[in-house]
């Protein structure tokens, strides 16, 4: 428990310096205040969009989407994945068409994807999906790769069905690179997220920081970068807890942050 707490102490001071300067310059007027807001017009704008609903809708609408195409992303890229690492013939026929795609940004299709769906949920989910989806693929495929065959024909000569083996010996192999896998797509999904709200949406995160640009409202562009941070933080965080539990032998907390 000290422990923690001494690292949390460690981990606020830098935020607490950047803080003061912030403070310490816009009250010297060191800078434009229209330029770099400061902190109490921050705090106001928060305290107003806590009042008309505005931070509940946008960052929940924010949370659906990234929830939504991540979900749909593991649950292909993830089986995807273990197919193509057991499989040669099956890496064979779709390495080529997978690295094609996997070097298309995200956002550079989102145009056409405007054209076929809209400015509605499934342009951005599939933005999600298209940048979440070979992190994981390919980790999934490493953490396959990695796996101890020597184990795996073992439990072939001791009679362990192919369910058994997958189960027992190849899944807890190949779990950890799954879940960073998991870890750098979450992360990746709100960075592409934010992208395509900016530029087409009606709400969520980054819609609300285009709409304060247009308003030329810094201090409510502030206010929603800040809390895209703590809100990535925190989702990181939490599957960070949620990792260590799945797999146990791969350190502690403490030894990850």
């Amino acid at each position: 428990m000290r422990k923690t707490r001494v690292s949390l102490a460690r981990g606020a001071l830098f935020p607490a310096v950047v803080l003061s300067i912030w403070w310490l310059g816009s009250s010297t007027e060191m800078w434009n205040g229209y330029v770099i807001p400061n902190p109490g017009r921050v705090l106001q704008a928060l305290q107003d969009a806590v009042a008309d609903g505005s931070l509940a809708r946008h960052t929940g609408a924010s949370c659906f989407r990234v929830l939504t195409g991540f979900a749909i992303s593991t649950a292909t890229a993830v089986p995807l994945g273990f197919v193509l690492g057991l499989s040669p013939e099956a890496r064979r026929l779709t390495d080529p068409t997978l690295d094609f795609l996997r070097h298309i940004p995200p956002l550079a299709v989102m145009p056409m994807l405007i054209l076929w769906f809209g400015i509605g949920e499934p342009s951005k989910i599939v933005v999600i999906i298209m940048a979440t989806f070979f992190p994981l693929l390919l980790n999934t495929r490493k953490g396959v790769d990695s796996c101890d065959k020597g184990l795996l024909e073992v439990g072939k000569v001791f009679g362990m069905s192919r369910k058994r083996r997958f189960m027992e010996i190849l899944l807890p192999s190949a779990l950890p690179s799954v879940l960073v896998g998991m870890r750098v797509g979450l992360s990746y999904s709100w960075r592409s997220l934010i992208g395509a709200e900016l530029i087409a949406a009606s709400s969520g995160i980054g819609y609300a920081i285009h709409d304060a640009e247009q308003l030329s409202r810094s201090d409510v562009i502030v206010l929603w970068v800040i809390l895209m941070g703590i809100v990535g933080s925190l989702s990181d965080h939490a599957f960070l807890r949620l990792s260590l539990k799945l797999t146990p032998w791969e350190g502690t907390f403490d030894d990850e942050g």
